[in-house]
């Protein structure tokens, strides 16, 4: 691992030195903490490995380069660079939110890296595109409404956006820990990051993931309507679709337990 590399995106190895490699993204907003719950279920049979992007928990501020990081590619880059440090794989990739856009994009362009990809919360675009009946759950008015509010006042709108991200109204513990995560992201990197997270596409993409995908859709998602995850399934040439009995966003949170059985169950399958 190339110290340039391992400091720019503060990236950790774990688990097992000769497990097959499991490599975590986190979503928008968030780090690599956020995969603390799952991480026992894998450290004793996976090497397991975790990494901030450029801007978020512990990476390189000095690393952020606004050109870089405008689009989607520039994460899509960064990922690429680590698996090609990490010997080129092939390894898991398990993209939470943001990251499942990044994984489809990375194992589109470079599939000899990818054993799989396990998309958690996975939506290709937010946005709704009416010319061809895609639904992704928000009018670009609606969006238009978000940014301007995060632009406004970053943390008003971190504050008031975690609980309805993180849905489970009875858990408002996990609601304080979204909205502190949120918080701990430079406000400029996160109107970047809300920008690219919110306003990409890589639905042209799917018919080009090569892989196995697992889909694993969360129930009661305010960001990611229920018919995404058949969209999905319908054009990754090897999906397959779990809906989850965990409700909100972030799964891998609130419901650990089921997101770790689902993902174990999927890599322990016979090839």
């Amino acid at each position: 691992m190339g110290p340039d590399i391992r400091a720019r995106n503060n990236v950790r190895i774990l688990g097992r030195e000769d497990g097959p490699t499991v490599l975590f993204g986190h979503g928008f907003g968030c780090d690599q903490g956020m995969w603390q719950r799952v991480l026992p279920r894998f450290i004793d049979d996976y090497r397991v490995v975790l990494f901030d992007y450029v801007g978020s928990g512990n990476s390189d501020l000095d690393a952020y380069d606004p050109a870089r990081y405008s689009t989607l590619d520039g994460y899509v880059e960064d990922v690429l660079e680590i698996c090609a440090e990490l010997g080129g794989g092939p390894l898991t990739f398990v993209g939470h939110s943001v990251s499942a856009m990044v994984a489809v994009a990375a194992a589109a362009k470079n599939p000899s890296y990818f054993e799989s990809i396990i998309l958690l919360a996975p939506s290709p675009s937010y946005l709704d595109y009416p010319g061809d009946g895609y639904q992704g759950g928000f009018s670009q008015a609606d969006l238009d409404e978000l940014l301007v509010a995060l632009d406004s006042n970053y943390f008003v709108w971190a504050n008031s956006m975690a609980p309805m991200i993180m849905g489970n109204p009875s858990q408002p513990e996990l609601h304080s820990e979204l909205a502190g995560s949120f918080c701990r992201v430079n406000p400029t990197v996160a109107r970047d990051f809300a920008r690219v997270a919110f306003l990409s596409d890589v639905r042209h993409l799917l018919a080009d993931v090569k892989v196995p995908a697992l889909i694993l859709q969360a129930s009661n998602d305010a960001l990611v309507p229920p018919h995404v995850g058949t969209y999905l399934l319908e054009r990754l040439p090897e999906g397959t679709l779990r809906v989850m009995k965990a409700e909100g966003h972030l799964p891998h949170v609130s419901a650990p337990a089921e997101t770790a059985d689902l993902i174990l169950d999927y890599l322990r399958q016979p090839a």
